[in-house]
């Protein structure tokens, strides 16, 4: 979750995009990919980039665990643009927003246009 986070705030005032890669339900890598489009407000992972992690989670034989991306003025749930651009429905898609007392992480499911929010657990550090 920090990495993500730091991740997110590395790409202050813009949108920021990734994958978290892992095996099960273990996180093991955080693949921060740049937001070729270079907004506040929408998002699209640099198709190089996004290749590139790919091809590292299939090499360290992980999975891909969750799609994460940043809302920098909220909302803290998919916008219409998420839902109609959500091509993983088998994969989490994670939300950061900013609060009051720091980021927040959401995560959904967004399978046929329609959204479920999942219970995000972190173990302890």
């Amino acid at each position: 979750m920090q990495a993500m986070r730091a991740a997110v705030e590395r790409s202050l005032p813009l949108e920021a995009c990734g994958l978290l890669a892992g095996v099960g339900n273990e996180a093991l890598a955080v693949l921060p990919v740049t937001n070729s489009l270079r907004s506040p407000v929408a998002y699209r992972m640099d198709p190089q980039e996004q290749l590139q992690a790919f091809l590292s989670i299939e090499a360290h034989g992980w999975d891909l665990l969750a799609i994460y991306h940043s809302h920098p003025s909220g909302p803290a749930h998919p916008s219409a643009t998420d839902i109609s651009q959500a091509y993983y429905p088998e994969t989490p898609y994670l939300i950061w927003s900013p609060r009051k007392e720091g980021w927040q992480c959401r995560g959904f499911f967004i399978r046929d246009g329609e959204v479920s929010e999942i219970r995000l657990v972190v173990p302890p550090s």
